[in-house]
C-alpha cells in the first residue's frame, strides 16, 4: 500500500490520488517481477519469490506494521545489485524507485512508465524473453 493510504491522507475525492497510489503499487509489482528475472551469462541467477517488505514485517503484517515500515521508517524494498548489470532491470529499478517516492505528485505517471517500457521493447540490443 502507498504511504498516503497507510497514513490515511489519501484524498478520496480526487481520482488522481488513486492513480498516484496505484503507481506506488506498480513499483512493488515491478520489484516482484525483477526478483524472478534471470541474469548472468547463462541466465541462471534469479531470486526466490518473496513479498515486498518480507524482511521488514511479519508474514501476515497488520496495517500498523505496514504503516511503521512504509510511513515512519520510510523503508522501501531492496534493489539487488544484480539488477544493475542488465539494462532492462536497471531501467525498471529506476522506474520502481521513482514510483515509490513519498510525495505522490512526484511519482511517475502511467504514461511515462509506458513510454519507457515501449522504448526498452523497441531497442534491438535488449533481449526480453
Amino acid at each position: 500500500m502507498a504511504p498516503e493510504v497507510l497514513d490515511e491522507s489519501l484524498n478520496i475525492d480526487a481520482f488522481d490520488s488513486f492513480k498516484m497510489a496505484d503507481m506506488y503499487s506498480l513499483g512493488l509489482v515491478f520489484w516482484e517481477m525483477c526478483r524472478r528475472c534471470a541474469t548472468g551469462n547463462k541466465l541462471s541467477a534469479a531470486d526466490d519469490y518473496v513479498l515486498p517488505y518480507h524482511d521488514s514485517v511479519p508474514s501476515d503484517p497488520s496495517f500498523e506494521d505496514m504503516h511503521e515500515v512504509v510511513c515512519v521508517k520510510k523503508i522501501r524494498p531492496h534493489i539487488s545489485t544484480r539488477w544493475l548489470s542488465e539494462e532492462v532491470l536497471r531501467t525498471l529499478s529506476k522506474q520502481m524507485q521513482e514510483c515509490w517516492h513519498p510525495n505522490p505528485v512526484v511519482r511517475l505517471t502511467a504514461l511515462r512508465v509506458k513510454k519507457t517500457l515501449c522504448k526498452l521493447d523497441a531497442d534491438n540490443t535488449v533481449k526480453i524473453v
